[in-house]
């Protein structure tokens, strides 16, 4: 694989990145988590047309595209750096052609920090997670964190009924998406280790959850990275933490078959699938040396290896976008205040 970088923007605080398809065409988004923080849109073959979807907000830790529709996204606002998210919310956005970018309120939900929208029988659904439910002071946990579900609605003027499905999550931190026994789900990761939720087939019945692993997991993905037919979990450990571990399922229980080697701090972003048709992971660290790096499994020596794509960057969430004759990583690179996109060729 060949991998070029492309710097498209400083932007203080930079954390959030995500994308939507309005039209056929690609708008890659990124947005601060800063007080007052903006997001920025990027379309065009090369990304280089920028359009401003909010320029004072910030706080934002996630966006989602609504499936089913012309690029509308939820978002996460006021989720501030020291975890200041009180009145964190989710916002409801568009881009109208006639009059931009508009976003709505549309969910106050305090401490809301990864959310999805999990489709299954024609329904969309939301799922959101909470860091902790209040705090004292930046270290309190006293107040664990909760998995809220809900049915998203067709307008953001429709109200949203949520309600707890998993409480009692301390540091409920970690988001991906996956699959469990064939179904959408949501995978979190929290003190306590990865739950998994799964989505019902009718809004009036249950949510099916499992506690997948019971360790302190902060971030984590998951993939089918060797090629076995069953998926991998990837791991960041313990909360914001220096370790990444890769757990391979076997008799029904996890053990962990490879530990990146190297002194890592503050590891944060994380995201496995494939890259250029093959399995891959990401992982990107903050602190030290704040390098983003790339697993690939070797099915000559049966093993994982590590390799360096960039150092000093300081990723804190990345996202893959496939296209026919290339890929895009999303780099949302906070350490340097910087919205990035890794252009990766065969």
């Amino acid at each position: 694989m060949n991998i070029t970088k492309k710097r498209l923007d400083d932007m203080e605080r930079c954390y959030c990145t995500g994308h939507v398809t309005i039209d056929g065409a690609l708008f890659a988004m990124f947005a601060s988590e800063q007080i007052g923080g903006a997001c920025y849109a990027y379309t065009g073959r090369d990304l280089t047309e920028k359009e401003i979807v909010w320029d004072n907000a910030g706080g934002t830790m996630s966006i989602v595209e609504i499936p089913g529709t012309n690029g509308q996204f939820l978002g996460v606002q006021n989720f501030f750096p020291g975890f200041q998210a009180e009145n964190a919310k989710i916002v409801w956005g568009e881009r109208d052609s006639e009059n931009g970018w508009q976003i709505k309120d549309f969910l106050f939900l305090p401490y809301v920090h990864r959310f999805d929208i999990l489709s299954t029988g024609g329904i969309n659904y939301f799922v959101a997670a909470t860091l902790c439910g209040s705090k004292a002071e930046r270290e309190d946990w006293s107040d664990p964190g909760r998995i809220y579900a809900g049915v998203l609605p067709d307008t953001p003027k429709q109200e949203m009924t949520i309600t707890p499905i998993l409480k009692g999550l301390v540091k409920n931190h970690g988001y991906c998406r996956g699959r469990i026994d064939g179904k959408m789900s949501g995978i979190f990761a929290c003190q306590s280790g990865i739950y998994a939720v799964v989505p019902p087939e009718a809004p009036t019945e249950e949510w099916t959850t499992h506690h997948l692993l019971d360790a302190f997991i902060s971030d984590a993905a998951i993939y089918d990275l060797d090629g076995d037919g069953q998926d991998e979990i990837v791991t960041i450990e313990p909360f914001h933490g220096n370790r990444i571990n890769i757990y391979h399922k076997e008799n029904d229980r996890y053990r962990i078959v490879y530990t990146c080697p190297g002194e890592y701090k503050f590891a944060h972003a994380i995201w496995a699938g494939k890259l250029r048709g093959k399995p891959a992971a990401l992982l990107g660290m903050r602190r030290l040396d704040a390098e983003l790096v790339l697993i690939e499994y070797d099915e000559k020596r049966g093993s994982y290896q590590t390799s360096l794509i960039e150092e000093g960057s300081g990723p804190s969430n990345v996202a893959v976008i496939s296209q026919e004759s290339r890929d895009i990583i999303l780099c949302a690179n906070n350490s340097v205040h910087e919205a990035a996109v890794y252009f990766v060729t065969d």
